[in-house]
C-alpha cells in the first residue's frame, strides 16, 4: 500500500495503523514522487491526500487512472475539505472512495477493507482460483484438478503473487519486487528460474500451460491460446 501524505505526524500515524493490520506500507510526501513509486511498483491501494506539494492529490488521481497499468488502482482521497461538492470533485477524478480529516483509524480501516474487498477480493479471500488452479492460503496447499502440487516457499510466494493480479502481466523486475523484496538485489534471470520451476509443477498432470510468457515483457497467470 501507498499512502501520499506530506503531514509527518500524520504519515507517522498511518503508517503505525497500517502496519499493525498486516500491510506493507510505502511511503511519497508529494505527488510527483508518488507517481514515480507506482510506475516502479504498483501498490494494492493508495491513501492520496488532496493538497500535496507539486501535483494536487486530484491530478495524482487523473495520471493514475490515464494509466495503462495502474489505471484500476484502488485510491482512497483524504481530505479536510468536508463540502458535498468537493466530494463530488474528489470522486469524479477517479477516487474510490472520500475520508474527511479528521477521522478515526477505525473508520479508514473499514474503509479499505471495504474497497479492497469490492475492487480487489482476491487480496481479502482465504482461497484463490484461477480455472482448475485452487490455492488455500489459510492451509498453505495448491491443487491442480483436485490433484495436489507441492511447491517450494519461493514458488508459493510467486503463485500467490500471480492468482492476485490475473492475467496481468508482470516484468522480471516487478516480480522480482512484489516476491523476493524490493531491498532484495537479484540478477532478473533468478525469475526465470523459479517460473520455470513454477510452471513445471503446475504442468506436471499434463494441464494446459497456464503461465504466458510475454517477450520483453515478462510473465502473466494467462493460459497461452492453442
Amino acid at each position: 500500500m501507498l499512502v501520499v501524505e506530506d503531514e509527518p505526524a500524520l504519515l507517522t500515524l498511518l503508517r503505525y495503523n497500517l502496519e499493525h493490520e498486516g500491510f506493507e506500507v510505502g511511503e511519497a510526501v508529494d505527488g510527483e514522487d508518488a507517481l514515480l513509486m507506482i510506475e516502479e511498483r504498483i501498490p494494492d491501494l493508495v491513501l492520496l491526500d488532496w493538497m500535496l506539494p507539486t501535483l494536487s492529490g486530484m491530478e495524482v488521481c487523473r495520471q493514475i487512472r490515464r494509466n495503462t497499468e495502474a489505471g484500476n488502482l484502488p485510491v482512497i482521497m483524504l481530505t479536510a475539505r468536508g463540502e458535498e461538492s468537493d466530494r463530488v470533485r474528489g470522486l469524479d477524478c477517479g477516487a474510490d472512495d472520500y475520508v474527511v480529516k479528521p477521522f478515526s483509524p477505525n473508520e479508514l480501516m473499514a474503509r479499505i477493507r471495504a474497497v479492497l474487498r469490492r475492487l480487489r477480493p482476491a487480496l481479502s479471500a482465504n482461497v484463490l482460483e484461477f480455472g482448475d488452479l485452487v490455492m488455500d492460503l489459510a492451509a498453505h496447499r495448491v491443487s491442480r484438478a483436485d490433484g495436489a502440487i507441492h511447491l517450494g516457499p519461493t514458488e508459493f510466494r510467486l503463485l500467490k503473487h500471480l492468482l492476485e493480479h490475473p492475467r496481468r502481466v508482470f516484468s522480471r523486475e516487478q516480480l522480482l519486487d512484489a516476491v523476493w523484496g524490493p531491498d532484495v538485489f537479484l540478477e532478473t534471470r533468478t525469475v526465470d528460474v523459479h517460473v520455470r520451476r513454477l510452471r513445471q509443477a503446475l504442468n506436471k498432470g499434463g494441464g494446459a500451460d497456464l503461465i504466458r510468457t510475454v517477450r520483453a515483457a515478462g510473465y502473466a497467470l494467462d493460459p497461452e491460446k492453442s
